[in-house]
């Protein structure tokens, strides 16, 4: 998860660098390397979200398939977070983070479902 979240920060920071200065980082050294391993990034990002579905099928534990579903959801933010730098809309940023603090808030839901059987407790009245 620290590892998604430094992706996001990073991502934000060459948008950001981009957009500020008239130069920026068009043309120099860094934006070639940036350009060459971002397709091989969202590559990388797929094949993991493959083993990832493989892991919620055969994952011998219930916690283990959540575990996988809260890293896929994690792989999710980082393909938004790359797609908005790849199309140069920083915009992306927001809902990657926003999508990511839903993914968190869901799987400590379901971890408490799984352990108490219930959400909440009702109010008799």
């Amino acid at each position: 998860m620290a590892l998604a979240e430094a992706a996001i920060i990073v991502t934000a920071l060459r948008m950001r660098v981009r957009q500020d200065s008239a130069r920026g980082i068009v043309g120099s050294r860094a934006a070639e390397v940036v350009w060459t391993l971002l397709p091989v990034g969202l590559i990388a990002i797929l094949i993991v979200m493959f083993f990832l579905l493989i892991r919620v099928a055969l994952g011998p534990t219930i916690f283990d398939r959540i575990l996988a579903v809260n890293t896929f959801g994690t792989a999710i933010v980082l393909l938004i977070a790359l797609f908005g730098f790849l199309v140069e809309r920083p915009d992306f940023l927001d809902i990657a983070l926003l999508y990511a603090l839903t993914n968190f808030i869901s799987t400590i839901a379901v971890l408490k479902l799984f352990r108490y059987r219930s959400l909440g407790k009702a109010v008799d009245k």
